[in-house]
């Protein structure tokens, strides 16, 4: 498999305040296919959102990316790991305001060792017509688009995509995930999206539950919509 997670464990606090965040999570995701995973607030899909992405790491367990272990991985090469192999798309944009559309997106890819074509990537997801503007200039559907192609600028292995559409009316939403289908089709990039919509897991070639901190189930779609049929 792509992405192997055994028995992943994390806990924050202690005592009284204890929070099993990870609680033995074990999940196998192949490469390639569109994952969605959803749970209530303080279920632990962020905390496994940052460990895959390497923004944490485990108290115990395993994560392996294309086999390598990450969660054993020193400082320097969880950084190459972080800008060459993951892509974060986040609720709220972080786009840089004094820098065009272009401009953001080209900040990251002046530090990617194998940077996509800008223009390729600006005309994927129709925001080239908007490359010279700023970001205040955008609505919230198309800085979002934005923030996907600047996380995807870096070619990156694995899109991890953080409540993308919960700032989003339901035009934008859909909007923003047609354009996170195709980058999934033309780019053949691994998406994992966390929300708490349960309309967005009809678009998941499989769909993961965490409750508590623990995979409540992971269940193929055998009925998988298109972004453009969903019921936002």
């Amino acid at each position: 498999m792509f992405i192997d997670i055994k028995d992943a464990r994390k806990h924050y606090g202690e005592g009284e305040t204890l929070v099993n965040a990870l609680d033995g999570v074990s999940l196998s995701l192949g490469e390639g296919k569109i994952y969605v995973i959803l749970g209530p607030s303080g279920s632990g899909k962020s905390t496994l959102l940052n460990m895959i992405g390497g923004l944490d790491s485990l108290d115990s367990g395993e994560i392996t990316i294309s086999g390598r272990n990450i969660s054993r991985s020193d400082k320097k090469k969880m950084t190459d790991y972080r800008r060459e192999d993951v892509g974060f798309v986040f609720q709220f944009y972080n786009l840089i305001p004094d820098l065009t559309v272009q401009e953001n997106i080209q900040v990251v890819a002046d530090i990617a060792k194998q940077p996509m074509d800008i223009e390729e990537v600006m005309k994927a997801l129709d925001i080239d017509k908007y490359k010279n503007r700023f970001p205040k200039e955008l609505s919230g559907g198309q800085q979002q688009r934005v923030a996907i192609a600047r996380a995807l600028i870096k070619n990156p292995k694995i899109l991890l995509c953080d409540e993308l559409t919960g700032a989003l009316d339901s035009k934008s939403s859909r909007n923003v995930l047609k354009f996170i289908e195709k980058v999934n089709e033309q780019f053949k990039t691994t998406i994992i999206i966390i929300t708490h919509n349960e309309a967005i897991a009809d678009m998941a070639d499989t769909v993961i539950r965490i409750k508590d901190g623990q995979v409540a189930s992971c269940t193929n779609n055998g009925n998988k919509r298109s972004a453009e049929e969903l019921e936002l």
